[in-house]
C-alpha cells in the first residue's frame, strides 16, 4: 500500500501534468487535490459530511472535482479538529481552509458578467456601507427634487413619498438581474460536472438537507467546532434565523404585492395584517441571526476558513443587519415625521443588498444547494470505481 507521502506526490503530479493548459489548476485547486488524496487514503472522517463519501467515488481530483467538493463543504471544521494530519503536522491537512479558498474561486470563475467576478474579493464592509449610504442619499435627494418635505407626517403612506409603480420597477429590475446573474453562474457550475438526470427522490433529499442545514450539525450531529474545540449548534441556529427571517420578509413583500394588484388593498396595512406580521417576524429573525453570525465570525478559529473572505462575510452580514434594523425602525416610526427619511434609508440599503447578491456571500447558499443536489443525484448511481467481472 502506498504511503500518504507518495499519494501526496502523485496528487501534485496529476495536478500539474494531466490538466490541459487552458484549464490549469490554480494553487487553491491543487491544494484541495493534494489534501483529498491524503484524505482518500485515511478516510477517518468518512461519516462526517457529504464531502468524504463523495471523495471516495474519485481517485483523481481535477478542477471540476475541487469546485464540487468545495461547495459541498459547510465549513463545520469537524474534520480539522479530528484530523491527525492537521497543522502543525508536516502534511498540513486543513480541509475547511482549502475548501473555502476554492469556493471563492468558484464564485469568481462562474460569475456573470465575468468582469464583475472580481467584486467577490472586494465586497467588504466599506463597499457595502458606501453603496447603501450612496443609494439612500440619492433617494433623499430625489425626494427633495420633487418638492417633498423631509419631515412631514404622512400617516404611514409610503407611496406618498415614492409611487408604487416606481418602486416596483426599480426593485423588479434589480431583483431580476440578480436572479439571472446567479442563475447563469450556477448553470455554469452545474455543467462543469453534470451528474446526469435528476429524480424526485434526489431533489427531495437535497431540499431537506438545504432547509434543515443538515451538515452544520458537525461530524456527529452535535454542532460545529468552536475556537476552543467544543461543539455548538449556535452556527446552525443563527443560520436558520437568518435564512427564515429573510424568507419571511420576502413572503411579506409577496403578500403585499398580492394585496395591491389582486385585491386592490393598498398600503399602509394594519399592524395585525399578514404583510406586517410576516415582515415583523422576518425582521426580528434577520436581526438576531446576523448578530449571532457576526459574533461567531469574530471568534472563529484562525485555521477554520479563509481569512481573506472575512471582509466579504462581514459586508453581507452588515447589509442584512442594516436591512432588518432600518425595516423595523420604519415600521415602528411610520406614523411620525421621520417616516420619509427612514423610508429612503431603508430602500437604499435594500437596493444595495439586492445589487450585491450575485457578487457577495449570498452566493454561497445558492452554490451549496446546487452541490448538494449534485451529490444527491450522484450517490444514486453506480460508482465508476466498481470493478466488474
Amino acid at each position: 500500500m502506498q504511503s500518504l507521502e507518495a499519494l501526496t506526490r502523485e496528487a501534485s503530479a496529476l495536478a500539474s501534468n494531466e490538466m490541459p493548459v487552458t484549464l490549469a489548476m490554480t494553487s487553491a485547486e491543487s491544494e484541495v487535490s493534494r489534501i483529498m488524496q491524503i484524505c482518500n487514503a485515511c478516510r477517518y472522517c468518512e461519516g462526517f459530511c457529504a464531502v468524504f463519501p463523495a471523495m471516495t467515488r474519485r481517485l483523481e481530483f481535477g478542477r471540476a472535482d475541487a469546485h464540487f467538493l468545495a461547495n459541498l463543504c459547510h465549513n463545520c471544521s469537524a474534520c480539522l479538529h479530528a484530523c491527525q494530519y492537521a497543522p502543525p503536522h508536516e502534511f498540513m491537512v486543513n480541509v475547511p481552509q482549502a475548501m473555502a479558498q476554492v469556493r471563492l474561486q468558484t464564485y469568481t470563475d462562474y460569475a456573470w458578467p465575468a468582469g464583475l467576478g472580481a467584486l467577490y474579493k472586494r465586497n467588504g464592509v466599506t463597499l457595502a456601507l458606501a453603496l447603501a449610504g450612496g443609494l439612500a442619499l440619492f433617494l433623499i435627494l430625489a425626494m427633495l427634487f420633487k418638492g417633498a418635505t423631509l419631515f412631514t407626517p404622512l400617516a404611514g403612506n409610503f407611496y406618498a413619498v415614492f409611487p408604487h409603480n416606481m418602486l416596483a420597477l426599480m426593485f423588479g429590475v434589480v431583483f431580476l438581474f440578480s436572479t439571472f446573474a446567479l442563475g447563469v453562474g450556477v448553470r455554469r457550475f452545474w455543467r462543469n460536472e453534470d451528474p446526469g438526470a435528476m429524480s424526485g427522490a434526489a431533489i427531495g433529499e437535497a431540499a431537506h438537507d438545504v432547509l434543515s442545514l443538515r451538515y452544520l450539525g458537525g461530524g456527529h450531529g452535535t454542532g460545529c467546532n468552536t475556537s476552543d474545540d467544543a461543539f455548538s449548534l449556535a452556527r446552525r441556529r443563527f443560520h436558520h434565523l437568518t435564512f427564515y427571517g429573510f424568507m419571511l420578509c420576502f413572503a411579506a413583500t409577496c403578500v403585499a404585492t398580492l394585496y395591491h394588484y389582486f385585491f386592490g388593498l393598498e398600503a399602509p396595512y394594519a399592524l395585525t395584517s399578514l404583510p406586517v406580521v410576516l415582515g415583523t417576524l422576518g425582521g426580528v429573525g434577520l436581526l438576531a441571526g446576523p448578530v449571532g453570525l457576526l459574533w461567531l465570525n469574530l471568534k472563529r478559529h484562525p485555521l477554520a476558513g479563509d481569512a481573506a473572505q472575512r471582509p466579504m462575510d462581514r459586508g453581507f452580514i452588515a447589509l442584512l443587519l442594516l436591512t432588518s434594523a432600518s425595516g423595523l425602525a420604519l415600521m415602528l416610526l411610520r406614523d411620525t415625521p421621520l417616516m420619509g427619511v427612514l423610508l429612503a434609508i431603508h430602500l437604499g440599503i435594500v437596493m444595495a443588498l439586492f445589487l450585491t447578491l450575485p457578487y457577495g456571500k449570498f452566493a454561497h447558499g445558492i452554490y451549496r444547494s446546487a452541490a448538494l443536489l449534485k451529490w444527491s443525484v450522484e450517490k444514486r448511481k453506480p460508482s465508476g470505481l466498481l470493478v466488474e467481472d
